[in-house]
């Protein structure tokens, strides 16, 4: 175990490898990991509910995706897979993740159409069709919630955001959170302890 959790920025566990596989939607993916970044032993559960279970883009999806906490890359990597006419944004605090998914992207033959990027590296004119993301519950609830404010505002008219929430961690309350503040909120699955939230703006918006 190691005391790095996977929103360090700087990992202080010494870099050890090692490889996953996985299967989305009929392809299957080979990440490289590493310590010091989330799930570095398998794909996350949630993670895997929420390939599983979100609505994936696909060929004739176009503009600019958004993987919000992106690790090593899995969702990102399935989503450029998915919608080759897209762009998508792989969003990290954690450099050792942001390492990973440079390195996968360009493995997968991906690397031109994934941006990596730090969060204040992200173009503030950017807006995205869609964001996804696993967010980490465990940086408390105020800082979820902050995090979440920083990034929905910034969905292009009609986007939708795919959220997966570890139930026991607050996925009733952030969807509570979420109507309060005005944003239209369906719960398209609960599996596994997780909820998968499918999140828009109110059509008074």
């Amino acid at each position: 175990m190691t005391a790095d959790h996977y929103f360090t920025a700087e990992p202080d566990a010494p870099f050890r490898r090692g490889e996953i596989e996985f299967n989305v939607a009929g392809r299957d993916y080979r990440l490289a990991v590493a310590s010091g970044v989330f799930s570095a032993g398998r794909l996350d559960p949630g993670t895997a509910v929420l390939l599983r279970k979100a609505e994936l883009p696909g060929a004739a999806t176009e503009g600019t995706l958004l993987d919000l906490g992106c690790g090593y890359g899995p969702i990102a990597n399935v989503l450029a897979s998915e919608a080759p006419q897209a762009t998508v944004y792989a969003v990290d605090v954690n450099s050792r993740a942001r390492e990973l998914t440079t390195e996968n992207a360009a493995a997968l033959g991906l690397a031109g159409r994934i941006r990596v990027a730090a969060p204040d590296e992200v173009p503030d004119d950017v807006t995205f069709t869609e964001i996804w993301s696993n967010p980490p519950t465990h940086v408390g609830k105020a800082e979820l919630h902050a995090i979440m404010e920083r990034w929905l505002p910034r969905l292009a008219p009609g986007g939708i955001a795919w959220l997966v929430i570890n139930r026991n961690l607050g996925g009733d309350s952030l969807h509570t959170w979420l109507v309060a503040g005005g944003w239209t909120v369906e719960r398209v699955a609960s599996q596994k302890g997780f909820r998968v939230l499918r999140v828009t703006r109110n059509s008074a918006d």
